[in-house]
């Protein structure tokens, strides 16, 4: 199974430029009960970037930042780690776990197409499961 059959949508996905506010991402967070934006790139050749509550957490609560002093640039993972669309969804399990992480976004060509994340692949082992 490739990553593009299991992988959300860029349409379904919220996009924040990178000189919001923080407060502004972390509002979008609550609204849409998610856990991570993606940071939009500023130029054709530059990179995506993400947001997760980890970032805000370590660089608000445990670094003593103040949110309203921060842009998303600031504390954003810039780049994000990638996967393609084409790749093997067990290549990227396999990536995510050994490096930590939940969630890759997913590029082609320097252009999101969506974002894999581990509730995507416990989704598909759920499936074949109840089969």
């Amino acid at each position: 199974m490739l990553v593009e059959e299991v992988m959300t949508p860029k349409e379904k996905l919220i996009i924040v430029s990178p000189m919001a506010p923080v407060r502004d991402a972390l509002r979008l967070m609550k609204k849409h009960s998610i856990r991570s934006v993606i940071v939009d790139k500023t130029k054709p050749d530059s990179a995506y970037g993400l947001l997760t509550f980890k970032n805000i957490l370590q660089s608000i609560v445990a670094e003593d930042g103040d949110i309203d002093l921060l842009n998303v640039y600031d504390i954003a993972s810039m780049p994000a780690i990638s996967v393609s669309t084409k790749l093997n969804v067990k290549y990227a399990a396999r990536m995510m776990v050994t490096s930590s992480i939940k969630r890759i976004l997913v590029l082609d060509n320097n252009e999101l197409y969506g974002i894999l994340t581990m509730t995507d692949i416990i989704g598909i082992l759920m499936e074949t499961v109840e089969s």
